[in-house]
């Protein structure tokens, strides 16, 4: 769905929307969506301020990664409120650094006529998703040496010690 600003200048634009798994893309290959997205909310063009919009509302979805300790598939359900606020971005050079200030560290930049919802959704989910996607808390990983997951086979291999003869620099 498209928040176009010229429509937005007009009324504010609500959506409530629903994506089948597959339909918004997600560019780690190891992440999907594991059932629909439903999203709802509000964008509007915020007045005298050049071309602000301010999108809030709330999505909700259940997501699937590989752990990243065993490799099994991990459930991540994704419940959450946003409340965004995306600047025109200013035309210049490109590549060149530009200085932001304390406000606009919170704030996203947009080009261009508006905003795709799914680009938006895609960001808040990939936002509250942990840095590290595991199973669950215990979960033992992967055997160094057979390769066989631990949470399902105690396979009794023993991890061999590093050969030590540099461990008199290690006390220096």
């Amino acid at each position: 769905m498209f928040l176009s600003v010229r429509e937005m200048e007009l009324r504010k634009l609500r959506f409530d929307q629903t994506f089948p798994p597959g339909e918004i893309q997600f560019l780690e290959t190891k992440l999907w969506q594991a059932g629909p997205l439903s999203a709802s909310g509000v964008a509007e063009l915020l007045p005298n301020t050049g071309g602000e919009i301010r999108i809030a509302g709330r999505l909700a979805v259940r997501m699937e990664a590989e752990c990243d300790r065993c490799l099994d598939v991990a459930q991540f359900p994704v419940n959450v409120d946003f409340d965004l606020f995306y600047k025109p971005a200013k035309s210049g050079p490109e590549g060149q650094e530009v200085a932001l200030d304390a406000g606009e560290s919170e704030v996203d930049f947009y080009k261009g006529e508006g905003l795709e919802l799914e680009d938006v959704l895609r960001e808040q989910i990939l936002l509250t998703l942990p840095m590290q996607r595991i199973c669950r808390m215990d979960c033992k990983g992967i055997c160094p040496v057979c390769g066989q997951n631990r949470n399902l086979v105690e396979c009794g291999c023993q991890v061999k010690t590093p050969d030590d003869r540099w461990a008199a620099l290690r006390n220096l």
